[in-house]
């Protein structure tokens, strides 16, 4: 059993794992201490007794990253030496306060990421569901650095009963972070801007030279092959020629989608309690003020990359400026996609292909686990039918190759089902009701429901109810096939309402962040192209089995390489050393993929950088082709107009496939 503990409890560190070490001298922090941490999985220990958190509401404690680049921490919460794990991932922003304020109902698991909160960046859950009456241990572990060592001050973890207050005034030792062209303060590289006018005059320059590129020779306007032809339907569409797939452009050629994604201006800074980070914030009322903006609940964003465009070309014509001057370099460097996340309508008003994704939050329908809706509520067919009506203003353009119907369903992340997620975090819904009728079909009683699972259970019980008794491998295995009911009523609704508005169109699937679990690929056949996200050195062998499985090609909708030799603390997830290094990772991923038969296009994360402040969930990673004050990456973008010229090439086989890889550097953030 248990025991509780007087709250507010105080955590101190028990010991010291691995090369952790504990550093003298005065933090900035009150109360705050300092640590060293050499490797990854360096870790500090804390011990308590088993159901000390049980009546507490929060964990929280103080933090202050020293140096300029990205650590990534993990606090795991842990019943006893072998128990369950819950892990809650979040990174710190450099040179700036921050507070760690986790609401322990997390262990739950009914969410995957909490908001960023000013310098706490991007928590996130994984793991296992816990008990807190069972939990007895805690660590901080260092899950991710850089090649240097991670100097941090942490106060003491408090577990209270209350809230706690969020920090109004973070400590800022070396001062602000931003500079007024929204470049990162703490980083020196040779390509850094040196001036507002030199900036100006940059994108002045690049306008002028807009119209001036071009895609490669030997395509059409769309970017497809003009020397491979099928019949052309004003569309887009796949196609199979016996010995690999294919896009087909509405002429009728062969197309291989070469995408990038957020071809927006979206190098947006999360400021919200930041603001003295900022070295200038113009006035709100005047010509910028087009550069602040509120996203979601309210996170509040601030815009440079704007703000650099407002400068140049004044309030009333940046915009249309910032869209020529986008779309040319798309063109020089030889994208033929605009792809996800994109201001998508500036490519239908050039004509140039482009994907579109689509809103599936703003529906009616309750929610079982995490983001997955109750497939069988009454009102989940209304919705879908509204979440098709997006396609109407779209339905007849050539330039659409198709649209997503969501992005990396968070339900995906978790390690249980989606039907078991359900079962232990919503009492009553018509998907609970639909699981016990499945049940009485495959097991007819509440003693062969018991005796199938090796488990005290009733039909009853599953319906509706708290439930709190951990599952068997057989139960699991029942979940998990009526997870498959689940995702095939999801999609294959949505899918049928989209085709009823938009029949033109492809529909791309989902954008999965992984190759799926086999319960959610059997749910998974409606769609026109199979999607996923992938970030690994090359496209996963293992997506030519999906592809067989669901008789669709596959689109790698995200991917990226960054480093850390151009002013932004984080890589990105893929990893490697310098601008030359992402320029190979490019060529030998994307000649890969058109390699591959089951293929038809990969779209890289993103255009732009993202803000060194960080964004709206505190990412601030190298992954773009340009940076914040539109400069673009030289040896990157001559990479890729490298590999675009000869794609079509490598997927007809007639050339091999790029294969001189850079240093690949480990992951820093998964």
């Amino acid at each position: 059993m248990g025991s509780r503990a007087k709250l507010p409890l105080v955590l101190e560190p028990e010991e010291t794992l691995g090369e952790m070490a504990r550093e003298a001298g005065e933090a900035p922090i009150a109360g705050a201490r300092w640590y060293v941490a050499k490797s990854e999985k360096d870790a500090l220990l804390y011990r308590f007794p088993a159901g000390a958190l049980s009546e507490a509401e929060y964990l929280t404690a103080d933090l202050l990253v020293d140096g300029n680049r990205l650590c990534v921490f993990v606090l795991n919460l842990q019943e006893g030496e072998e128990g369950p794990r819950f892990s809650l991932l979040f990174s710190g922003l450099n040179q700036c306060q921050a507070r760690l304020r986790m609401g322990l109902e997390a262990v739950n698991q009914n969410r995957w990421r909490y908001d960023r909160e000013g310098a706490w960046l991007k928590p996130m859950c994984g793991g296992d569901r816990v008990d807190l009456k069972k939990v007895d241990r805690m660590a901080i572990v260092v899950l991710r650095k850089s090649e240097e060592p991670v100097r941090f001050c942490l106060t003491a973890v408090t577990a209270t009963a209350e809230e706690p207050e969020r920090l109004a005034e973070p400590i800022l030792p070396k001062g602000p972070l931003l500079d007024e062209l929204g470049q990162s303060t703490l980083h020196e590289w040779p390509a850094k801007s040196g001036s507002a006018e030199e900036v100006t005059e940059r994108l002045r320059a690049q306008a002028a030279e807009a119209g001036e590129h071009g895609l490669p020779e030997g395509l059409t306007r769309w970017g497809g092959w003009k020397e491979l032809r099928f019949e052309g339907t004003g569309f887009f569409r796949t196609h199979h020629d016996g010995g690999r797939w294919w896009l087909v452009d509405p002429e009728g050629c062969a197309f291989w989608s070469a995408g990038l994604d957020c071809v927006r201006v979206n190098s947006e800074a999360a400021y919200a309690g930041l603001e003295d980070a900022l070295a200038w914030m113009p006035d709100p009322e005047g010509e910028y003020g087009e550069i602040y903006l509120r996203r979601g609940s309210g996170a509040r964003m601030v815009n440079y990359l704007k703000a650099n465009f407002i400068r140049a070309f004044g309030p009333d014509d940046w915009h249309g400026k910032w869209s020529e001057v986008a779309l040319g370099m798309l063109r020089e460097f030889g994208f033929n996609t605009v792809a996800n996340w994109s201001e998508w309508q500036i490519a239908k008003e050039a004509g140039f292909p482009y994907v579109r994704p689509l809103d599936f939050h703003r529906g009616k329908t309750p929610r079982v686990f995490r983001d997955f809706p109750d497939v069988f509520h009454s009102d989940f067919e209304e919705e879908a039918a509204e979440f098709a009506k997006q396609l109407e203003e779209t339905r007849d353009d050539p330039a659409l190759i198709g649209y997503f119907l969501m992005n990396e369903p968070t339900w995906g992340f978790a390690q249980e089902t989606p039907a078991a997620g359900m079962l232990f975090n919503t009492e009553r819904c018509e998907a609970r009701r639909a699981l016990a009728d499945f049940l009485k079909r495959k097991h007819g009683d509440d003693a062969g429901l018991s005796e199938a699972w090796g488990m005290e259970a009733t039909l009853e019980a599953v319906a509706e109810g708290e439930w709190g008794e951990r599952l068997t491998e057989a139960a699991e295995a029942d979940l998990a096939a009526f997870s498959t009911v689940m995702v095939e009523k999801l999609f294959g609704v949505l899918s049928e309402a989209c085709k009823g508005v938009d029949a033109n169109h492809l529909n791309l699937g989902a954008r999965y962040y992984t190759v799926p679990p086999q319960w959610a690929l059997e749910g998974m056949r409606c769609f026109d192209v199979f999607s996923v996200n992938g970030y690994q050195r090359r496209v996963r062998p293992e997506l030519a089995e999906v592809s067989e499985r669901v008789g669709a090609p596959v689109m790698v909708g995200e991917w990226h390489f960054g480093a850390l030799d151009v002013g932004l603390p984080a890589s990105g997830i893929g990893h490697v050393r310098d601008q030359r290094g992402r320029g190979q990772a490019y060529r030998v991923y994307l000649e890969d993929a058109a390699a591959k038969p089951w293929c038809v296009g990969v779209h890289w994360f993103t255009l732009y950088d993202e803000s060194a402040l960080g964004r709206f969930d505190g990412e601030n990673w190298n992954i773009g082709f340009v940076d914040v004050c539109n400069r673009p990456y030289e040896e990157l973008c001559a990479a890729a107009r490298a590999s675009h010229e000869r794609m079509y090439e490598v997927a007809m086989g007639r050339v091999e496939p790029y294969d001189e890889e850079p240093e690949y550097l480990p992951m820093l953030f998964l």
